[in-house]
C-alpha cells in the first residue's frame, strides 16, 4: 500500500448567509472527509467574479495532506460536503452556501468530464491565488511552469480582493487549523 503524502489545495468561498461560519462548516467537512487539514490562508473579502447577484465572497484556501486517495475521491468527497452545507447547483454563475474547489493536487494533471487538475481558472483569479499564495507561494504551477507568487504578481483580475476579519482592527497572522477552528467557535457562543 502506497503511504506517500499528496499535498492538495482547495479553496473554500461562500457568499449567502453566514458566510464565515459556512467556512468554518466546510473546514470541518473536510475534517471529517478524513482529509488532513494542514495550514490555513487567511479569509478574504473579495468581490464576486461571474456570479450572479448577493454580495461579495468570503475566500480562503486550505493545504491539506493526503494519503491513499485518488483525485476524483478527493472531488466526490469535497462535493457530499458542499451538497450537506446546503449548495443545491453546481452552476458557476448562482450564490452559493459554501464552494469547494480542488485546485492543485500534489502534480497531477487530467481533464475529465468530472475534474480538471489544476483547476482550468487558478491561474486567472486573483480571489484564489491571493489566499494560496500566502500558504504556498513557492509552490508551482504543474502545467505552466511557475510558482503560485510569479502568477499572483502577473494576474490580469483586477476584482477586490481584502482581508475579512470579524473585527476590522484585528490583524494576525495566518492561521493553523485548530487557531482558525476554536476562533470561529468561540465567536459564534
Amino acid at each position: 500500500m502506497d503511504n506517500e503524502i499528496t499535498i492538495a489545495y482547495v479553496g473554500l468561498g461562500s457568499n449567502l448567509g453566514d458566510r464565515a461560519g459556512n467556512l468554518l462548516l466546510a473546514v470541518r467537512g473536510l475534517m471529517e472527509a478524513s482529509f488532513v487539514v494542514h495550514k490555513l490562508s487567511r479569509i478574504y473579502e473579495t468581490e464576486p467574479v461571474g456570479v450572479e447577484g448577493h454580495g461579495n465572497f468570503l475566500n480562503m484556501v486550505a493545504e491539506i495532506h493526503l494519503s491513499n486517495i485518488t483525485p476524483s475521491q478527493m472531488m466526490a468527497r469535497m462535493l457530499r460536503i458542499e451538497y450537506l452545507l446546503g449548495r443545491k447547483h453546481k452552476s458557476l454563475s448562482k450564490p452559493r452556501t459554501v464552494d469547494l474547489d480542488l485546485l492543485l493536487f500534489g502534480n497531477y494533471q487530467c481533464e475529465t468530464e468530472f475534474l480538471t487538475l489544476p483547476h482550468p481558472k487558478l491561474h486567472l483569479r486573483r480571489f484564489v491565488l491571493t489566499p494560496l499564495s500566502e500558504i504556498a507561494p513557492h509552490a508551482v504551477h504543474p502545467v505552466l511552469q511557475k510558482e503560485i507568487q510569479e502568477l499572483l504578481k502577473n494576474v490580469a483580475d483586477n476584482s477586490a480582493v481584502h482581508r475579512w476579519s470579524p473585527n476590522p482592527h484585528t490583524e494576525g497572522e495566518p492561521l493553523d487549523a485548530k487557531v482558525f477552528l476554536n476562533s470561529l467557535v468561540q465567536e459564534t457562543n
